[in-house]
């Protein structure tokens, strides 16, 4: 059971109860330090006595750091981990449920959580928790946004989680090797070795659900297939979890050709960050076309990641959000330049 608040408290402090002592010494972290960073990140005291947390400050604050221990007390419940990060994700989906109906926010929460052989994967952030649930309904999601929202590694672990629960065959992974051009063949090796840098990170992500033995037997079968773009045309992919990352990096007519791959059982994810298109010459971006065409299309939705959503290093948010103040400033200084590229 959750904590809840004693209604024979005043209102500040905010006292929660917690039914299972042995939960606490996890809740709270090695020498309170769970606590200690909500604290900070909040600017409120708190303290324990027994089963009983005290939160002292203003109201608002005080209403987020009880949605975020609540959440992260349902975890352990659920016997799931807990840690700084889930810390910092608790306390981002507190602050964004602000508003909403805190059983109605956790229920939708833990309704997009995944299950894969090696992680228990739930959201992060309000942005995940949309993609999540966007990616178990729809048929052709977009995931667009900056990079460390997860757009990739949710995407691969939706995929793994429904080829393990038999709601698809296999799984299609592919990304465009747009940063090699024609000069793929001056590397040194066969095609695979050729091919495999700018695949990198899908590989990664398999590793990350999969035991390693697993990922090398389901490759060899066909059952995981990690390729370039290039490599899906004339194609029909049925009964398949289709990704395709980096998509920012697809031409128009390349966007064209792989969304019409799309067979029967199959679902679609299509990922990038259209603030980092490397295609040469101001080439339009397949992605960016994608989503400004197919905005009224029933059965694809797209998800807009925002730096909120960010769930690596924090300093990666004052990165991302560094570049985009430059942004601004240059569009502002060159009003008549396109900035597509």
């Amino acid at each position: 059971m959750s904590g809840g608040v004693d209604t024979t408290a005043a209102l500040s402090p905010l006292v929660l109860r917690f039914n299972d002592n042995r939960l606490l010494p996890i809740l709270f972290g090695e020498h309170d330090r769970n606590l200690a960073r909500i604290e900070e990140a909040l600017g409120i005291r708190i303290s324990s006595r027994g089963n009983r947390v005290s939160l002292a400050g203003e109201s608002p604050a005080l209403e987020i750091g009880q949605r975020a221990l609540n959440a992260l007390y349902r975890r352990l419940e659920r016997g799931l981990p807990v840690d700084a990060a889930e810390v910092d994700a608790a306390l981002r989906l507190a602050s964004a449920d602000a508003s909403a109906e805190p059983a109605a926010a956790a229920r939708d929460r833990d309704s997009a959580a995944l299950i894969t052989p090696k992680r228990h994967i739930s959201a992060r952030s309000p942005g995940q928790a949309a993609y999540l649930r966007a990616l178990k309904e729809c048929q052709m999601v977009f995931g667009i946004g900056p990079a460390g929202t997860g757009k990739t590694y949710l995407a691969v672990a939706t995929a793994v989680a429904q080829l393990m629960s038999g709601q698809v065959d296999r799984i299609i992974l592919s990304r465009p090797a747009v940063e090699a051009g024609e000069r793929l063949g001056f590397l040194p090796g066969d095609m695979r070795d050729k091919i495999d840098p700018y695949l990198a990170p899908l590989y990664d992500a398999l590793y990350d659900m999969l035991p390693g033995d697993q990922v090398v037997n389901r490759i060899s079968s066909g059952e995981i297939e990690v390729a370039p773009l290039a490599f899906m045309r004339g194609r029909t992919l049925s009964h398949a979890f289709v990704i395709l990352d980096e998509a920012q990096n697809a031409t128009r007519m390349q966007m064209k050709m792989f969304l019409t791959r799309l067979g029967e059982g199959s679902r679609m994810a299509i990922t990038g960050d259209p603030s980092q298109v490397d295609l040469p010459g101001g080439a339009v971006s397949g992605l960016i076309n994608a989503v400004e065409t197919l905005s009224d299309v029933n059965g694809v939705e797209t998800i807009r990641f925002r730096d909120r959503d960010i769930v690596r290093h924090a300093l990666v948010t004052e990165v991302v959000r560094a570049y985009e103040a430059e942004d601004r400033r240059r569009n502002e200084n060159q009003p008549g330049k396109d900035d597509g590229g």
